[in-house]
């Protein structure tokens, strides 16, 4: 089975155009609070998201084959480097974001800061979709997977987004490092033209895990929306590896 984890500003439609491509059984996540309901009690930091990622992954019958996108790819990480004996591999981007030495791009350090995320929230809460949508488009999302990203945005998700990055400081290393090769096989992917992705760092991060490394040539931060044709045959080429 594989599993699919998406980020954030996202929804579990994210993995559609791959999923519809693919023929392998497969589910696609949906994170409490994003499109769906904040559970009573739930904190939404960075081990919260990785307990219900656990909780999701252990009534699943047969092999898991996890693939992370963004914050999905973060979580990811922790599943492969802490609860490995759970999966039968991994894939994941954006792994310079896990590297020691990672500082947080622009966007986390407003959410990071009181009130600055706060006023973040509300003003993109205010904002139609439309207008939300339009950041997205400029970085690559196509115009209705753009729009349909925008129309899920809520005060709720707003809200675990900034608990979310406030429990992810200075970086994630300084949590969950120090890394060694992970139980289960791995694959680190790197769209070459994603503004949030460093290859060198990403590279490095491959090495300390022991996982092979994958460049999604032409592609974005939402490679997903952008290139799934592109990314289902790096993923299909690693699954066929492990065989």
């Amino acid at each position: 089975m594989i599993v699919f984890v998406h980020g954030v500003p996202e929804t579990a439609a994210i993995w559609d155009s791959i999923r519809s491509r693919s023929s392998r059984p497969s589910l696609a996540l949906a994170m409490p609070g994003f499109d769906c309901a904040r559970p009573n009690g739930f904190g939404a930091t960075k081990d919260d998201y990785v307990h219900w990622l656990l909780g999701e992954l252990d009534p699943l019958e047969g092999p898991i084959d996890l693939v992370g996108h963004d914050w999905g790819a973060l979580l990811t990480y922790r599943v492969a480097t802490a609860f490995g004996d759970r999966l039968h591999s991994w894939a994941a981007d954006v792994g310079n974001i896990i590297h020691p030495r990672y500082q947080w791009h622009d966007f986390a350090k407003i959410w990071q800061t009181p009130g600055d995320g706060e006023a973040f929230v509300d003003n993109t809460d205010a904002q139609t979709p439309r207008e939300r949508a339009g950041p997205l488009e400029f970085m690559g999302v196509p115009t209705e997977d753009a729009l349909a990203m925008a129309t899920a945005f809520d005060a709720t998700m707003g809200a675990c987004i900034l608990d979310l990055y406030r429990s992810a400081t200075p970086n994630l290393h300084d949590h969950w490092g120090p890394w060694s090769p992970t139980v289960a096989p791995g694959l680190i992917l790197h769209a070459s033209d994603d503004p949030f992705g460093e290859e060198t760092a990403a590279r490095e991060v491959a090495a300390a895990l022991g996982a092979q490394f994958a460049t999604i040539a032409g592609a974005g931060h939402f490679w997903p929306y952008q290139s799934p044709g592109e990314a289902l045959a790096v993923l299909e080429g690693f699954w066929a590896s492990l065989d």
